[in-house]
């Protein structure tokens, strides 16, 4: 099931493996770890055609294509929806999520591999530039974003980034699970 050309997320997932720095700044070692997590989600994604990505393990639903379509959701809604406070762009806004719920796993068969890594890797992307914007214009993690709850709390920076590494951990676990069962691909880090 690997693809015959080799994929760049692969490459370049070996050749820059993010480390949180061990002294850095909280700010350095939370975006570190949230990118230690999106670079594992590269490498256990990367190399794939469409049967490996739309592979299952028992009884789940849950494939590589949809973990990238739904960390791609995320990463989008939470930093437009949370700390933007603006509706979350397409596709995710022609999305009837209340009468389908599961949309980006189910819906991820349907879209190529490129397709699938370049939505995630541009909603990564997007997410790498708000952040950055809002480090640069001051207030660090303390920063409150602009959704307001129905207690009328703000979620701050730290707490958007910890939410956002949070569910990159889960679906990484579910990653390495998933890709074992393609092809025996196992371990925390690519070879370098």
């Amino acid at each position: 099931m690997p693809e015959k050309a080799a994929e760049a997320t692969a490459g370049s997932a070996a050749e820059a493996w993010p480390e949180p720095p061990l002294a850095g700044t909280e700010a350095a070692a939370v975006l570190g770890a949230l990118e230690r997590q999106r670079a594992t989600l590269a490498w256990k994604c990367s190399g794939l055609d469409a049967a490996g990505l739309n592979t299952t393990v028992g009884a789940s639903t849950v494939t590589l294509g949809g973990l990238l379509k739904h960390l791609a959701h995320v990463e989008d809604s939470h930093f437009a929806r949370l700390w933007l406070g603006v509706p979350v762009g397409a596709p995710w806004d022609a999305v009837d999520w209340d009468s389908d719920p599961d949309w980006a796993y189910r819906s991820a068969a349907q879209d190529t591999p490129g397709q699938l890594r370049a939505l995630w890797q541009e909603s990564a992307a997007r997410s790498r530039a708000t952040v950055d914007a809002a480090l640069r214009a001051g207030g660090g993690l303390d920063q409150l974003g602009a959704h307001v709850t129905r207690t009328g709390e703000r979620p701050n920076l730290r707490r958007i980034l910890l939410d956002l590494i949070e569910e990159y951990a889960r679906h990484v676990g579910h990653a390495d699970l998933i890709r074992e069962s393609v092809d025996g691909l196992t371990g925390e880090d690519p070879p370098r």
